[in-house]
C-alpha cells in the first residue's frame, strides 16, 4: 500500500510537470544568486533586474511565468534538456551559446572588470603572474579569464555562486576575480571588501534565452514586451531601482542593521523554516524509498539464483560508484534530454536518494542477511519450511537486528546528502542559505545558523537511533 501511495505521488509530480508545456504558464530558470540582476529580497521574494522585466513582459504580453531559481550551470543545463522553457540569468550571448540556444534581442550591456581585496597591492592583469584567480563556472567572467591566463601566467580555480568566489579573494585564498561589471559594483556598494582596479572590457550583451528552435513564440513575446517597456520607460525605471545611488545606499543601510547573529536569524526565520521543511521531506521520503528499493535489491542477492544475484551485485556496484552530484544531474537533465519528458527537481531529488542511499542499503541488507549462521536457514528446511518463507520468518528476522546500526548512519547520510541537491534548484537548507548570502553576503554567519540547525537535526537522529537500539536490544 506505501508503495502505491508513494508512486501515485511521484506520478502526480511528473503529470504536473509536463502540462506546463502546454500552458500559458512558462518555467523561466534564473540564477538567484546574481544582485542587482537575481537575487532574494528580505522577504524571500525574488527580484532584480532579470526578474523584474519578466515579470514586467509577461504582465505586458498577457501570459505568466514561474521563476525556477538555480545555480548558473545547472540553469543552463536544464534549458538544453528542456527543463525550463527560457532562462533570464545575466546570461550573456556568445558564438558557442547560440549553437545551442536562440536569444532575444540584448537587453543590458556589460563588460568584464577585475576586482582584488581592498588592502590588496595588484592593480593590474600583469601582477597576477603566479598567483590564483576566482572565477565562477558558465560566466562571462571565467571565459574571459580563461581566455588570458596563458598570457599572464596565472590559475583559475571555479566557484559555483558569487559569494564563495568574492570570499575566497577577501580571505587572500586567490589574488583576484573576474566579474561583469554592475554586479560588482552592486556587491560593493552591499559591504564586500572588494575593489575594482581594471577598466570593463570584453564588451558584451545579456539577452534572454530558450532552448533553440522551441518555445519561439515565447522569444517572440519577450522581443515584443521589451521592446514596449523601453519606450515607455518602464525598463529604464526597473534598473533605477536596482543601479540608482539612492537605492543601493538604501539597502547597504538596511543591511548594516541585520549584522548580527540574532538578526540574520530573525530576519530570515520564514526562508530558513522552508528550507528545513524541504530537507525534512527529502530526507523522510528518501529515506523510505530507499529502504524499500534496497530491501528489494539486497534480497535478491542472496536469492540461490545467479542472475538475481549478478543483478543485485550490478545495481550496487553502478549506483555506489556514481557521485550523488552526478547521478542528481542525470536524472535532473538526462533523462528530459532522452525521453524529452519534463521531471520536477523535488522527484528529480527523491529518485536520486532512492538510487544512491538504496544501493547502500542493499549492501548492508545482504551483508546481514549473509551475516546470520547459515544453520539457521539448513535448520528450517530440515523442518520442511520452503525457502522463500525461511528468509522471511527465520533469516531476515536475525539480520535486521545486526543491519539496525547501519540503518540508522544511512538515515543520517540520507539527511546531509539532501544539501547535494540544491544543485538542481531544490530550495533546502543549502540553496535557501546560498539565496540569503546573495542578498547579505553574509556567509559565515549564515552559514554557520545552518550548520547549527543541520547538528540539531542530526543530533535528534542520533538519539532516536540510541534508543531503537535499546528497544531491540542491539
Amino acid at each position: 500500500m506505501l508503495v502505491l501511495i508513494l508512486c501515485g505521488i511521484l506520478i502526480n509530480c511528473l503529470r504536473t510537470t509536463t502540462s506546463h508545456a502546454t500552458s500559458k504558464t512558462y518555467v523561466i530558470g534564473t540564477d538567484v544568486t546574481y544582485p542587482p540582476f537575481e537575487f532574494a529580497n528580505q522577504k524571500n521574494r525574488y527580484v532584480g533586474i532579470d526578474i523584474d522585466l519578466m515579470k514586467a513582459i509577461a504582465k505586458q504580453e498577457g501570459f505568466k511565468v514561474k521563476i525556477k531559481p538555480l545555480a548558473f550551470n545547472a540553469a543552463i543545463q536544464a534549458l538544453e534538456s528542456g527543463q525550463i522553457d527560457g532562462l533570464i540569468a545575466g546570461l550573456t550571448i556568445t558564438p558557442a551559446r547560440r549553437v545551442k540556444f536562440d536569444f532575444s534581442t540584448p537587453y543590458y550591456k556589460t563588460g568584464t572588470i577585475m576586482a582584488v581585496a581592498k588592502n590588496s597591492k595588484v592593480h593590474s592583469l600583469k601582477q597576477l603572474r603566479g598567483k590564483r584567480v576566482a572565477i565562477k563556472t558558465g560566466t562571462a567572467g571565467a571565459t574571459y579569464a580563461n581566455s588570458i591566463k596563458h598570457k599572464y601566467g596565472f590559475k583559475t580555480v571555479t566557484f559555483d555562486d558569487s559569494d564563495n568566489m568574492y570570499q575566497d579573494v577577501v580571505t587572500g585564498n586567490s589574488a583576484a576575480c573576474f566579474e561583469d561589471q554592475p554586479v560588482m559594483q552592486y556587491s560593493i556598494q552591499q559591504g564586500m571588501k572588494l575593489k575594482i582596479v581594471t577598466q570593463p572590457t570584453e564588451n558584451g550583451n545579456y539577452g534572454f534565452a530558450v532552448k533553440r528552435g522551441q518555445n519561439q513564440a515565447l522569444l517572440k513575446a519577450f522581443n515584443r514586451g521589451f521592446s514596449t517597456l523601453q519606450h515607455n520607460g518602464q525598463f529604464a525605471t526597473i534598473q533605477q531601482r536596482y543601479l540608482g545611488h539612492s537605492q543601493r545606499k538604501r539597502s547597504g543601510q538596511a543591511q548594516k542593521k541585520a549584522r548580527g547573529f540574532t538578526a540574520l536569524l530573525k530576519q530570515n526565520q520564514h526562508a530558513l523554516w522552508h528550507g528545513f521543511q524541504t530537507t525534512m521531506l527529502l530526507t523522510i521520503f528518501g529515506i523510505v524509498c530507499a529502504t524499500l528499493f534496497g530491501l528489494i535489491i539486497g534480497l535478491l542477492g542472496v536469492l540461490p539464483n545467479k542472475v538475481t544475484q549478478a543483478s543485485s551485485n550490478i545495481v550496487i556496484y553502478f549506483f555506489r560508484g556514481l557521485p550523488l552530484l552526478v547521478l542528481a544531474l542525470f536524472i535532473y537533465t538526462g533523462i528530459p534530454s532522452l525521453t524529452g519528458h519534463k521531471i520536477s527537481a523535488f522527484v528529480a531529488g527523491i529518485l536520486t536518494l532512492t538510487l544512491d542511499e538504496g544501493a547502500y542499503v542493499a549492501a548492508f541488507v545482504r551483508g546481514g542477511i549473509e551475516a546470520v549462521d547459515p544453520g539457521q536457514m539448513e535448520a528450517a528446511r530440515s523442518l520442511g519450511v520452503t525457502y522463500g518463507r525461511s528468509l522471511l520468518k527465520v533469516i531476515l528476522p536475525q539480520g535486521v537486528r545486526l543491519m539496525v546500526p547501519s540503518f540508522i548512519n544511512q538515515f543520517i547520510m540520507t539527511l546531509k546528502d539532501t544539501s547535494i541537491l540544491s544543485v538542481i534548484g531544490l530550495l533546502e537548507l543549502t540553496q535557501t542559505g546560498k539565496v540569503i548570502i546573495a542578498r547579505n553576503l553574509e556567509g559565515f554567519k549564515i552559514w554557520t545558523i545552518i550548520a547549527m540547525i543541520y547538528i540539531a537535526m542530526i543530533t535528534l537522529l542520533t538519539w532516536l537511533s540510541n534508543f531503537v537500539q535499546k528497544r531491540l536490544k542491539v
